[in-house]
């Protein structure tokens, strides 16, 4: 259902500027040659967003699983502008200033075991790609320098620089750009949906799937193997859980090949899972941790990098240091509104909503298994996927032309039309995503639900 407000945005205007002059991320931009209208989006207010034509959304991605607290907070906005009169920006390049070290000190009090050392980016892509380069120097500072190689999953998106997009899983992604930086290897996710192994056991598919990591590692030699990368849920392909004691054992793998685990938590930590981190909901301590999106509910950017103290204690001493760093990596407006953030999750009780309502949601969302056309929903806190099959009983999936017709020919579209924004995602079999802001109760879920329901019966018929 979408509803009306009067706009004083040009709609046509904007439209054919950004046609002829914005360069759109992951975007066909074939499909505006012909007259069609970029969507743009003017204001956020809670869950809901408006276009340009006055038009209102439920935003069921979170704009890019990213606003946790909800748009239009004027405390977040209130922070950024004071932080702008007193220092607008300093690096930290030999210097630090107060916000960042706030907010450092801040952040390790959510953090599992001795992570206790925050180098701050700009987004999680860059986190991911100083994760990397810290295990390699790491290593070279402690007498193992063979140590470079690392472990992901497959169909894993780890984000776009070049060592990040190199731990990324998907191939489409990574064809245009090879070649890319050596040393990466990959490993079978956690869909257990499409479990070829162990597929009426998810406690034997996880140790299955985490043995494979193991198997990697002493095939390619763990003195060549620094790390290995996950999300705790997997993004990709569409929500894939960590099956019981699946975590717990990669851990133990770990360990037993001194090769370090990096969380990928850039959408799984700030609430998205039901904590501050997804692992110490989990139960387990990585060595590493990546992060951005929640961090400061996508008011301003920033990512960082969370360390352990063993990480960080080669650099303790005499002329060793990390060689790297970002011109505005924890700026300090960024990191004013980072902290506000952080106040209204603990003023609210976000991480205890979710777990609250997880349930609800997962209830909600799994009444759509009666329709033909949904395979699977899965997921946890507010974080979901739900798969789209040809035919329900053989899980037969759609071939790649007809992916096309269904993802983008119509349910993208159809979606948004509807008044929903979210995610029709084909980066392995077709899915529909959603990580809706963190405030949201049983009536967004509902009008989800019902959303999903009609624009999902429409292109059943239409296939």
């Amino acid at each position: 259902m979408t509803t009306t407000i009067d706009t004083e945005f040009d709609t046509k205007a904007l439209s054919n500027a950004a046609r002829d002059n914005l360069w759109m991320h992951f975007t066909r931009h074939s499909t505006y040659e012909d007259g069609g209208q970029v969507p743009i989006m003017v204001r956020g207010e809670g869950a809901y967003i408006w276009d340009s034509n006055g038009r209102r959304y439920l935003d069921g991605l979170a704009g890019l699983f990213t606003v946790q607290v909800g748009h239009g907070r004027a405390e977040l906005a209130e922070a950024a502008a004071r932080q702008m009169t007193e220092l607008a920006y300093f690096p930290l390049w030999s210097y630090a200033h107060p916000k960042a070290i706030e907010l450092a000190e801040r952040l390790v009090t959510y953090t599992p075991g001795d992570l206790n050392r925050v180098f701050f980016t700009t987004g999680g892509g860059e986190a991911v790609e100083s994760a990397w380069k810290l295990a390699k120097q790491y290593f070279k500072l402690t007498g193992k320098p063979m140590k470079h190689k690392v472990i992901s999953r497959n169909v894993a998106y780890h984000g776009t620089p070049q060592g990040a997009l190199s731990i990324t899983g998907i191939p489409d992604a990574k064809k245009y750009f090879e070649p890319l930086v050596p040393g990466t290897h990959k490993v079978p996710n956690t869909n257990f949906y499409r479990a070829t192994e162990h597929g009426d056991d998810i406690f034997a598919f996880g140790r299955w799937a985490a043995d494979r990591i193991a198997e990697a590692i002493e095939f390619e030699g763990p003195e060549t193997v620094a790390a290995v990368f996950l999300e705790p849920v997997q993004n990709s392909g569409g929500c894939f859980p960590p099956p019981p004691g699946y975590l717990e054992r990669v851990r133990e793998i770990c360990d037993e090949h001194d090769v370090l685990l990096v969380a990928d938590e850039v959408i799984c930590a700030f609430g998205r899972i039901g904590d501050m981190f997804a692992t110490k909901r989990f139960g387990i301590t990585p060595d590493i941790i990546t992060c951005a999106k929640g961090i400061t509910s996508g008011y301003a950017p920033l990512g960082a990098m969370i360390a352990s103290d063993r990480l960080f204690e080669p650099f303790k001493h005499g002329t060793d240091y990390f060689a790297h760093g970002y011109t505005f990596g924890g700026h300090p407006v960024s990191a004013a509104v980072a902290l506000a953030n952080l106040d209204v999750f603990e003023r609210e009780g976000l991480n205890a909503h979710v777990q609250a309502n997880e349930g609800a949601f997962r209830a909600t969302l799994e009444k759509l298994l009666d329709l033909p056309i949904v395979g699977d929903v899965r997921g946890a806190g507010y974080f979901y996927g739900i798969e789209l099959v040809k035919d329900k009983a053989t899980k037969e999936t759609f071939n790649d032309d007809e992916a096309e017709r269904l993802l983008r020919g119509f349910l993208s579209k159809a979606l948004y039309d509807a008044g929903l924004y979210c995610r029709a995602d084909d980066r392995g079999d077709p899915v529909i995503q959603l990580a809706p802001p963190l405030i949201i109760g049983q009536t967004e879920f509902d009008e989800i639900e019902q959303t999903l329901r009609s624009v999902l019966t429409e292109a059943q018929a239409i296939l």
